[in-house]
């Protein structure tokens, strides 16, 4: 099956492509990171390119982000120049009922969280594969640690009944390092009761920078499904 007709890649095009119609003129618009946020970014810069959207500026989550939004032909602008952003999309991890996430899985959800944090509408973008009932069901959840802290933090989130495992890096010997420079931990709680609870709990810990817990801060949940062979899009 060619890439054209991979109906995942078609779903995640939709899904993405949904959410860029969104944007309007004159936005600051918060970049995500992520394959189907990749998506996204591809139709805003081609809704700029054909005049359709005017006077947009991207905040950009990750050295990622950044680059697809160079190559889409995106001003970007930074926190220090911007007070407010209009609306962000990113993708997600997990997503359970009542819209709060685990996100992580491209180590980039400090950032993340701090844009979209900021965001007046928060959209984000998943395949139906991501939703849960319960987060930490599928997904562990990603701590970000500063390198001198990484065993006392393993130690203080085992207490919190967290299996840790420092990420290591693919087609790279040693660990994933963050673009702010620092480790990341993958943490098995299994099934999360309280996230908003567990969110502070570990932000709590020194070392920690920042973990994966995204509670209360999406907006608009678009979800790809493919039914037969036809992908759609549907709001949670």
């Amino acid at each position: 099956m060619t890439a054209g007709h991979d109906p995942v890649k078609l779903m995640k095009q939709q899904v993405g492509r949904s959410a860029a119609e969104r944007v309007q003129s004159g936005s600051i618009v918060g970049l995500g990171t992520g394959s189907t946020t990749a998506f996204a970014i591809q139709f805003i810069g081609e809704r700029l390119k054909s005049g359709d959207l005017k006077d947009i500026k991207g905040v950009p989550t990750s050295f990622q982000a950044s680059v697809l939004a160079k190559q889409y032909g995106i001003p970007l602008t930074t926190l220090d120049e911007i007070e407010t952003i209009d609306i962000a999309i990113d993708g997600a991890d997990e997503v359970d009922p009542q819209k709060n996430l685990i996100k992580g899985g491209g180590a980039a959800h400090t950032r993340e969280k701090v844009v979209d944090g900021l965001a007046d509408l928060f959209i984000v973008v998943v395949d139906s594969s991501k939703i849960v009932d319960q987060l930490g069901t599928t997904f562990p959840l990603p701590v970000e640690v500063l390198p001198m802290a990484v065993s006392p933090v393993t130690r203080a989130i085992e207490k919190l009944g967290g299996k840790s495992e420092l990420r290591m890096g693919v087609k790279k010997d040693g660990p994933v390092i963050t673009d702010q420079g620092n480790m990341v931990l993958d943490v098995d709680f299994g099934a999360i009761a309280d996230p908003a609870a567990l969110e502070k709990t570990i932000n709590n810990i020194p070392g920690v920078l920042e973990n994966g817990l995204f509670v209360g801060l999406a907006d608009v949940v678009l979800i790809g499904e493919i039914q037969g062979e036809q992908p759609s899009v549907r709001e949670l």
